[in-house]
Formats: structure tokens, sequence, C-alpha cells
């Protein structure tokens, strides 16, 4: 095979990101830009002379040179195009969340599964040396049994209008989590509220139960006086903060915690001992999580492999973000999740 012709869809925050790496791989060609408004197309055609620009995505479909289909466009859409997509025969990388619903995401992989297309979610940041790192940290089993995941996901905007902050920033930490855990929770709480009239819940705090007791927590806010990203992870043997604002060193592992001990002057009172040792930075890759992503994407369509952030996760994740929406019209009642079909 020779370069993979890709099309990307919108080119508003992400479109950009998205030609500018497709464009840069020596895998790929970037064989169109689809947007519906027309001075982003100028802008297209500015950065990127000889592109080929499109308003109407049925017309890019028609591209004899498309192999492949990137989609950046408002989530409510990724269904129907994406689905269109498929089955024009093409393969598609979706930006996260993959669709409005769980049953729309199962459709689109069964659509996939169906031709033998590549179907990735676009979750960027299991792509990224930190996230790489912190995966392999607590694989390896160097962290010992996990105990919690506190993540803090805050800054002033960008407000969206079609989905809520859950849905807009709390699904950056969903990504990582079925990435670096590798489990599904048993159960969801959630609790957001809106200050704004008619608008979506611009702040949210997400609670997932998993077995072992296992517990994460995720704090998202459109409406914070400064941007934070910053996510604790603790296990039995060590901890990690991970700081994805650091430019270099986005990770400190501590070698902290606390251990239960029999004291000496009764034999049936247990105390509490804390540990502390070291902390390390360790070294990660920064190269763009982005430009893996892409890469990888092109690999899997080449090689007719599995992508890390394959359909499955995107299903996982969605339905992780339906759950914490019923539970946010109880005021934080937990709902029960069930295995994906």
């Amino acid at each position: 095979m020779d370069k993979i012709g890709v099309g990307i869809v919108g080119y508003g925050y992400w479109g950009p990101n998205l030609v500018r790496n497709f464009y840069s791989s020596p895998d790929a060609k970037v064989v169109g830009v689809c947007d519906g408004n027309s001075e982003r197309l100028t802008k297209v055609k500015r950065t990127f002379p000889g592109v080929p620009l499109y308003s109407d995505f049925d017309e890019m479909l028609q591209n004899t040179e498309l192999d492949a289909i990137s989609l950046a466009t408002p989530v409510d859409t990724h269904f129907p195009l994406a689905m269109k997509a498929l089955e024009a025969g093409k393969h598609v990388l979706v930006e996260k969340p993959m669709a409005s619903t769980s049953e729309q995401a199962i459709q689109l992989r069964d659509a996939a599964a169906e031709r033998g297309l590549t179907l990735m979610v676009g979750h960027t940041f299991v792509y990224t040396g930190a996230v790489q790192k912190i995966k392999e940290l607590v694989s390896s089993g160097e962290l010992g049994d996990l105990h919690y995941y506190d993540g803090v996901r805050v800054n002033l905007g960008l407000f969206q209008h079609d989905v809520n902050v859950l849905w807009d920033l709390a699904i950056h930490d969903l990504s990582i989590l079925d990435y670096v855990i590798g489990r599904e929770p048993v159960a969801v709480s959630a609790t957001g509220m809106s200050h704004l009239p008619d608008q979506q819940e611009s702040i949210a705090y997400l609670t997932l139960f998993f077995e072992d007791n296992l517990i994460a927590h995720l704090h998202v806010n459109w409406m914070a006086p400064a941007k934070i990203r910053r996510t604790l992870i603790g296990g039995s043997k060590k901890m990690i903060i991970y700081d994805d604002l650091e430019p270099s060193e986005k990770i400190r592992v501590y070698d902290k915690g606390v251990d239960l001990v029999e004291s000496d002057e009764d034999i049936r009172q247990m105390l509490v001992s804390y540990r502390t040792g070291d902390a390390w930075i360790p070294k990660v890759e920064l190269t763009e999580g982005l430009a893996v992503e892409v890469s990888h994407f092109l690999s899997c369509i080449r090689n007719s492999e599995d992508p890390i952030s394959g359909a499955s996760a995107g299903i996982r994740t969605v339905q992780i973000l339906e759950a914490a929406n019923t539970s946010m019209k109880n005021r934080g009642a937990s709902v029960e999740m069930r295995p994906i079909q």
C-alpha cells in the first residue's frame, strides 16, 4: 500500500492539529479537508496550499484517493458521519466521545467489524509518554495494589453547547483510566450543576467504584479561575503525582504510604505506620501524543491490527458518561454498570 489517503472533517479547535499531523506523516497523504465554514477552509488553503477543500461531506467521500476519515466535529455528528464513512468503505478515526450513546457506539463497532475496517477513537492521552509511563508503572506492580485515582481537570471555558462538562473534560481521564487500569467500574455516581441559564452542567464530580476497593474521583469545571490538570494515583507501595501542565517533569513517583502494624503493648491493637522514602522523576517521551496516535492509526490500517483505543474502549467510556448523566439527574444516586454487549 502506498501512502494512505486521509480526509479530515472539521477544522475548528482540534481539526488543525489533525491536519498538521497527518500532513507531516510519511505514511499519509491529506487528500481533503471538509468544513461547512468557508472562513475555516480559507485558513486551510493558506496553511496547506494544494490540499483539496470540501464544504460537503458526501462530495469528499467520492474522492477516489480517500482511504480513511478523521472526524473532529461536534459529538452529535460523530455517529451519522462515521457510519456514512464506514458504509463507504473508509477507515475511521473519530474524536472522543465516540458517539452520543453507547448504542450508537456499538453500531459503529459492528459496522466496522463487518467490513474489516479500522475504527479508532481519539483517546489522545493514552499515546503520550507520561500516560504510557504510568501504565508501565502500574502494570509492573511497582505501585502495588491500586487504592485510588484522583483527578482534577478545570479551567475557565471553553463552554460547549452540545455536551456537559463531563463529556467534554472527564472523558480525558476516563480514557486514561480505561487504558491504565484495564478494569471497568462496577458502579458510578455523579453530581453536577449549571450556573448559566439554559446551559449544560458546567461543574461536576464523578466517582467510579471498582472491585478490590479501588475508587476513582474526577473533578471537572469550566468555571475555574486557573487551569489545573493534576492527577494523584495511590497504591499500596508507591504513589504518583501526574501534572500534565509541567513542561518536562510531568510525573513524580513517591515511595510513600501507610501500613498497619501491631502494637507491642496490646497485640490486639492495630496502629498506622507512615512510610516515607525517596521521590523520583522518571524519564518520559515528550513526542506529541497526537503524532503517536496518528502513526498508530495508520499502522493499524496498514497491518490490520486492533487499535489501543479501539471501538471497545470508546464504548466503555461512553457507557460511563451515560451512567453519570443518569446519576446527576438523581443527585448522585449510584448507577450500577453492565458489561458492554
